[in-house]
């Protein structure tokens, strides 16, 4: 197995021990979780230097991606993966574009957390370090024993893990022009209704975008893709170790897709032009001007200015 595959086991091994505690601690402390969760979602002292906080890549304003190929981590080490979008985050299993071992959002809050490959925030063995950071703030203390009253309010990887997947499920969006046309408002533009005919229909594209989050959650690989990577990164099989794992990927959401590029798994698509042409469909200019539209409608901007997942004001939400 991979080292990226151990650590899924290992980070799975150290939330689901210190984290059986946890799910005790939902109930009536589920509200103070998301307020905790989102107040260190947009906290640099989750990295190792500060110069990170899980908003630094899945910036609200960017429908929860950033906008870059790879984005670098802490120590500025190149980023191997482009950012996927959180919206909607809640429903899928599992979670990234190459691990199948990671299927929760406590499991891979972890992963840039702590991770080293590649490292992304550099808080391996920074526990202790994390710990004292946050106890030093007066509003965390308030909201980690709010959150986690049966743990005593205890700061740990678990603890925060559990806090950031409560606000990450919060992080909702079905109000697009496709969502209101489906449930019966206001049709869709006639260009956006074909291009939704061609995306089912002779394209193909539904066979792995599909469902209400279009997404099977399947690793799949593109025809014609390179044996060998020029970042290296063999995708599944980076996790797996297996050879028939090499040069799979899991199927991304189109929700927001207008507002999250570049695309594709290292970000080398700079247009969804592109990024059709990389999976091998050939279009006739009208057919891919029509679904570009149909994608457009998958669109929902309230989401990117929505003040619940924007940075929190200085004033503790606990007085």
């Amino acid at each position: 197995m991979s080292r990226a595959g151990r650590w899924a086991l290992l980070f799975g091994g150290l939330v689901l021990a210190a984290g059986a505690g946890m799910a005790k601690d939902r109930g009536g402390a589920a509200e103070a979780q998301v307020a905790l969760g989102r107040r260190l979602f947009h906290d640099g002292d989750l990295s190792v230097n500060g110069t990170l906080s899980c908003a630094t890549c899945h910036d609200p304003r960017h429908s929860f991606a950033d906008g870059t190929r790879a984005h670098p981590g802490a120590h500025g080490e190149p980023g191997l993966r482009n950012v996927p979008s959180l919206v909607n985050v809640g429903a899928f299993s599992p979670l990234t574009w190459g691990n199948d071992a990671l299927t929760t959002l406590e499991l891979q809050a972890l992963v840039p957390i702590a991770g080293e490959d590649p490292v992304e925030m550099g808080m391996k063995g920074q526990e202790a370090e994390l710990a004292r950071r946050l106890s030093a703030d007066g509003c965390y203390r308030k909201l980690f024993k709010a959150a986690f009253p049966k743990a005593r309010g205890r700061i740990d990887f678990a603890t925060v893990s559990t806090a950031l997947a409560a606000f990450q499920r919060t992080i909702v969006s079905h109000e697009t022009a496709w969502d209101r046309a489906t449930s019966g408002g206001a049709p869709l533009a006639a260009a956006a209704v074909r291009g939704e005919a061609v995306f089912r229909g002779g394209a193909g594209c539904a066979s792995c975008h599909s469902g209400r989050e279009f997404t099977d959650l399947g690793f799949h690989r593109l025809r014609g893709e390179p044996d060998t990577p020029r970042n290296g990164d063999f995708g599944l099989a980076r996790a797996t170790g297996r050879s028939g794992d090499r040069g799979r990927f899991r199927t991304p959401s189109l929700r927001n897709v207008a507002l999250t590029g570049p695309y594709l798994h290292d970000g080398s698509a700079d247009t969804i032009a592109d990024a059709v042409a990389r999976h091998g469909i050939l279009l006739s200019t009208g057919d891919a001007t029509d679904v570009e539209a149909f994608l457009g409608a998958l669109t929902d901007t309230a989401v990117t200015a929505d003040a619940r997942y924007a940075r929190p004001e200085k004033t503790c939400e606990i007085s």
